[in-house]
């Protein structure tokens, strides 16, 4: 079984499940996961990878590869 069909069946299952105390406990247990996860992923950035990632911005737009405030708002209003 494919991950897509897992979790297909796994959004079935929770759909049915009519007892909310086995319902808080899934929705907790998945929240503490990925909280975990997300702070394994926060790393901060070096004062190296800070500079080069301001001297990108600053040469993105000095070039003109950047959004307005107005066009970010256009795009938004799609969502």
């Amino acid at each position: 079984m494919d991950l897509q069909t897992r979790k297909l069946n796994l959004i079935s299952y929770l759909a049915q499940i009519q007892d909310e105390n086995l319902l808080s406990e899934i929705e907790s247990y998945i929240l503490k996961n990925i909280s975990s996860d997300q702070e394994t992923f926060l790393e901060p950035f070096s004062p190296e990878e800070l500079i080069k990632r301001i001297e990108i911005s600053e040469n993105d737009f000095e070039n003109g590869r950047f959004k307005s405030q107005e066009d970010l708002k256009k795009i938004t209003e799609n969502w």
